[in-house]
């Protein structure tokens, strides 16, 4: 064997002990975990309006070739929310960021904003690949207009809007969060139909033992697509954003911590789709960007 294999061989070793004493000991059943080590910048979140009435929102939804899916969301998500304009006079806006599609999802999105007379939903048409860098690009977008809140969510549906919609009320009925973000994996989540087995274990046995040593950051769910945060947490994170791909959310809930933000995981109910862009290469290249991440910041 050479060097290199070598290496992998003893921190896979490692990470497997490491693995059986974190559920031996029941570490897991943690949820949030009280931040550790420097806390840079501290930022209150008293921003928020008093009433739903006053609140702006704005719901990133990142898309790589969704041409046969993100119709059915934007339909879904604008309806959902103009009811919601009517009802509690909450105003929300859609940024649609395509990141390298090679498909028709911008004539789609763009036939739907046409239909719909949306004014309410952005294209932003970057030729660059990666969810991470759509997210940090809508962000950036949405940052330029007064939204309270700003979050995100997949282009697929698997959280549908009434979904969504609760994790906006979790926060802004919150004592003292400045970030909700859905858990499949909580107890009191719904997830239709059952996840396989090997993609619940396979994050739980190897990818949040890792992120839980290297990280600190003890969730139940750390990739769900659905994530909302008061202004001041991505005014003050996104400049420091660089994952480009799925361990993006890694890298968003580790600076949170940092810079001292409380984010409250939530349960939630989850419709799992098929076609799911993570493959096993994917995630190989994930545990790359998070080892750089680490590098990056310890």
């Amino acid at each position: 064997m050479n060097g290199k294999t070598i290496l992998f061989s003893l921190f896979f070793t490692f990470l497997l002990l490491f693995s059986f004493f974190y559920f031996k000991n029941g570490t897991y059943f943690f949820t949030i975990s009280e931040p550790v080590g420097m806390v840079e910048n501290h930022q209150t979140s008293n921003e928020m309006p008093v009433s739903y009435e006053n609140m702006k929102v704005s719901i990133v939804i990142p898309a790589y070739n969704e041409e046969r899916r993100i119709e059915r969301t934007l339909r879904a998500y604008h309806a959902f929310f103009a009811e919601k304009q009517q009802e509690l006079g909450l105003m929300c806006e859609f940024v649609v960021v395509l990141n390298g599609c090679t498909d028709k999802t911008i004539a789609v999105v763009e036939h739907v904003r046409s239909d719909l007379g949306g004014d309410n939903i952005i294209i932003i048409d970057t030729p660059k690949p990666g969810k991470g860098c759509a997210i940090k690009t809508g962000f950036a977008d949405a940052l330029v207009r007064n939204n309270d809140l700003i979050g995100f969510v997949d282009a697929d549906m698997a959280t549908e809007p009434a979904a969504f919609f609760d994790l906006i009320v979790q926060l802004h009925e919150s004592d003292g969060a400045d970030g909700v973000i859905a858990s499949r994996y909580m107890p009191g989540a719904q997830i239709y139909p059952e996840r396989p087995l090997y993609k619940r274990w396979g994050s739980r046995i190897i990818y949040e033992p890792f992120v839980k040593l290297f990280f600190g950051l003890s969730y139940y769910d750390l990739q769900c697509g659905a994530k909302i945060f008061k202004r001041p947490v991505i005014r003050t994170i996104t400049p420091h954003l660089t994952v480009e791909q799925w361990a993006f959310d890694v890298e968003l809930l580790y600076l949170c911590k940092k810079y001292g933000f409380d984010i409250k995981e939530v349960p939630t109910v989850w419709r799992d789709q098929e076609d799911s862009k993570l493959t096993l290469r994917g995630g190989l290249r994930m545990f790359g960007a998070l080892f750089k991440v680490w590098w990056r910041y310890f």
